[in-house]
Parts: C-alpha cells; sequence; structure tokens
C-alpha cells in the first residue's frame, strides 16, 4: 500500500509572510523617534556671528527733532470769518502786534446790545442816585427850618418867663410860649431821630448804588475791550510759526491758528518704542550729534501715554550749550545712556531673538552642522545682545530667522 503524506500547515505561511514588513516598518518608525530631526540649510541663507567679550553700551538710540523750548499758541479769541491779515508765518512778532481781524455780525450786534443796555441800566442808577441826593437836601433843609423853629420858641420861652416872673405878661401869654417851647423840643427830638435813622438807610443806598455803578463801568470797559478780540494780536514776544490763515475762511472761537516761538532756547522731542517705557526717567544723561560735534542732554520729561506702540520725551541741552547752528525741525541721532558701561559676554543682534525670544539658539557644533541649544539673554542695546548663560567666548551661533525651522533640533549646513 501507498504511505498517505500530511500537507503543511497554511495559516502559518501566511503569518510568516505578514510579520516581515510590519516588523521594517516598526523598525523604521523607531528609527525615526531616535533619530533627531534636521534640515539641509545652504550657508548662504544664514547669518552667523561669533560671541565675544567687550565693553557693554547701555543705551537707547532714537531720532529727536529740535522744538523750541517755550511756545505759545495763538487762538482765535471770538470766532468769525478773516477779514483781513497783517503778518506772515516766519516773521519776528512783537507781543501786542495785530496778526488778522475777523468779521462776525452777530457778535457785533450783541457788544452793541448790550452796551446799550449797560449804558441805560447806569444812567438809571445815576438818576435814581441824584433824586436821593435831592431827598436829603429837602431833609436837610426841613432839619434847619425846625431848629430854627426851635430855637425862636426857646428864645421866647426865656423872655416870657423873666417878663411874667416881672409881672410884665399875662400868665396865658407864659404858659402859651412855654407850651410852644415844649411842642418844638419834643418835635425837634422826633424829627432829628427820624432823620438820622433815614440818613444811614439813604447811605447805604447810596453805597449800593455807587458799586453797581462801578461794576457796570468795569462791564462796559471789559465788553469795549472784549470789542477789540475781533482782532488776533501775538501773546508774546516771538517767531510766528504754523500761521496759514485764509481770507474768508471761518474760524471758531479759541480754534488755534498759529504758534508764536519764545526764541529762549530748543528742547529736542522724540517718540521712543514702549519697551523703553519703565527704563527711560528725568534727569538721565545723553549726548546728541550736531554737525558731527557731540552734545551733552539731559532727559527733561517723560510723557508716559502709550499711542501706536511709542511714548513721547523731552530732552533738553546740559549747561545752556546749545549749538549756534541748530534750526527749529532739525531731526538728530540721540543717544541716552542707561547705566554705565560694564565688560559682558555680546552676541551680535539679529532675527532670531524673535523666533526664540532669547531661550535657545542654534550654535555651530562643527564646521557643517549647528545644533539647538538653550541659552539666557539680558540686557540689550541697539547694537548687542547681553549673554548670561549657555555660550562661551569664541562660540558661533546662526543670528538669521528661524521661523521656518523651529521644531529642528539640527541644522546641517551645506
Amino acid at each position: 500500500m501507498d504511505k498517505q503524506i500530511q500537507t503543511k500547515n497554511k495559516s502559518s505561511k501566511k503569518m510568516l509572510l505578514w510579520s516581515i514588513p510590519i516588523l521594517i516598518l516598526l523598525a523604521v518608525i523607531l528609527m525615526n523617534v531616535t533619530r533627531k530631526k534636521q534640515v539641509n540649510l545652504k550657508k548662504d541663507r544664514l547669518s552667523i556671528r561669533e560671541v565675544f567679550k567687550g565693553d557693554f553700551e547701555d543705551v537707547v538710540l532714537f531720532n529727536s527733532t529740535v522744538e523750541p523750548k517755550t511756545s505759545v499758541l495763538v487762538n482765535v479769541i471770538q470766532g468769525g470769518s478773516v477779514s483781513e491779515i497783517f503778518v506772515e508765518s516766519g516773521e519776528m512778532i512783537k507781543k501786542g502786534t495785530p496778526l488778522l481781524k475777523v468779521y462776525n455780525p452777530n457778535a457785533e450786534l450783541n457788544y452793541l446790545t448790550q452796551e446799550t443796555a449797560i449804558v441805560e441800566q447806569i444812567n438809571n442808577l445815576r438818576n435814581i442816585r441824584v433824586n436821593i441826593k435831592n431827598q436829603q437836601l429837602s431833609l436837610d433843609q426841613q432839619l434847619l427850618s425846625i431848629g430854627n423853629d426851635f430855637r425862636t420858641a426857646k428864645r421866647q420861652y426865656k423872655l416870657d418867663s423873666t417878663l411874667y416872673r416881672k409881672e410884665v405878661v399875662a400868665k396865658n401869654d407864659y404858659q402859651k410860649s412855654a407850651q410852644e417851647y415844649t411842642f418844638q423840643k419834643e418835635r425837634s427830638g422826633v424829627i432829628k431821630r427820624s432823620v438820622s435813622e433815614e440818613k444811614k438807610s439813604r447811605d447805604v443806598q447810596l453805597s449800593r448804588i455807587d458799586i453797581s455803578i462801578s461794576n457796570m463801568q468795569k462791564s462796559l470797559e471789559l465788553l469795549r475791550k472784549n470789542k477789540e478780540n475781533f482782532i488776533v494780536k501775538a501773546p508774546v514776544d516771538g517767531l510766528l510759526s504754523s500761521f496759514n490763515p485764509i481770507l474768508g475762511e471761518s474760524y471758531q472761537q479759541g480754534q488755534p491758528i498759529g504758534k508764536m516761538d519764545v526764541l529762549d532756547g530748543y528742547k529736542l522731542t522724540a517718540k521712543v518704542d514702549e519697551y523703553y517705557i519703565s527704563k527711560l526717567q528725568e534727569d538721565i544723561r545723553g549726548r546728541v550729534a550736531v554737525n558731527n560735534v557731540n552734545h551733552d542732554i539731559v532727559l527733561s520729561k517723560v510723557l508716559s501715554e502709550v499711542v501706536n506702540g511709542q511714548f513721547e520725551v523731552e530732552l533738553v541741552f546740559t549747561n545752556d550749550s546749545i549749538p549756534e547752528s541748530i534750526k527749529r525741525g532739525m531731526s538728530l541721532k540721540t543717544k541716552v545712556f542707561l547705566s554705565n558701561d560694564s565688560k559682558a559676554l555680546l552676541i551680535s543682534k539679529g532675527q532670531f531673538y524673535q523666533s526664540t525670544n532669547g531661550a535657545w539658539a542654534f550654535v555651530i557644533d562643527s564646521e557643517n552642522k549647528a545644533v539647538k541649544r538653550t541659552i539666557k539673554i539680558g540686557r540689550e542695546n541697539p547694537f548687542y545682545y547681553e549673554v548670561l548663560e549657555g555660550l562661551q567666548e569664541g562660540d558661533k551661533i546662526i543670528t538669521s530667522s528661524y521661523d521656518d525651522f523651529k521644531k529642528v533640533e539640527e541644522i546641517n549646513i551645506e
């Protein structure tokens, strides 16, 4: 008989065939996981700088503009349209010099109406004052008449008393004379007290009228002075600038039409990045170059309001050492010292800082490779960063932007 031959298990063979590609795939994944992420870059695309030791100059650089130390705005006091222009911008003007005239018929009519009303009130008060004076004069005349009657009655009473004792006049005439004397005496006393009280009241009334008239006269003078506000005059001596009115142009009350630059010196104004707002303080020293000559300056004012990422500062020249060649509107390169120079480890500024915020950098490990390294950056000035940790003198780092390979750990330089 023939011997029966058993066939191999087909399922085991299939398992073996499937396991091979799976093992290969796992090996590739494991290789990718363990291998650092790399990128190949051309050397000419990179900016490479060397770390070195040097003097760190803690300064802020910016452009400042020359402006007059003192400027006074010229405002329109009385609104209206320009009817006359007497001067031009750029002229040296004395205080009180007419600059322009505005025309406002409604305001002029209003002034005229007010002036007429005030004059009428003054005249009425003066008439009242005259009447009070006349009444006082009449009372004084009555008082004189009453005093005269009293003295006559007194004289007659004394005479009749003497004659009555000598039995020259009758008793009835004596009594009549005594009665008249008593009446005139009491009458004189009552009227004197009444006139005295009335005189005090009239004096107070006259005093108030005089005060009212004085105040109205002051108001009238002020009103007439305000009528001169149709003519805009120079508030101070100085150079007239930013003065460009047009005939017929209308201006509102209080609207500025120019500036008077008082020639008592110059100051520098500048807009500085808000990064320095906590570092800049008054009395910090600085330097500015005018025609290649350095001049000392000092920070005089810091305006802390931030607008569009910038704040404004003002600086003045020290010891009144204002250059003769300086002119209004000049733009000057300005340097402000935040602290004294000090020795430090430095690296040139570059776009890598914006990519990493100074937390790490690609350091050249060999001629053709750069590796990621954690570092620490301290102060900065317009040219350098101060290196605190992670780098040594002589190290070279890539200072160009890392935006395209932030997740890479090694760079192969070709």
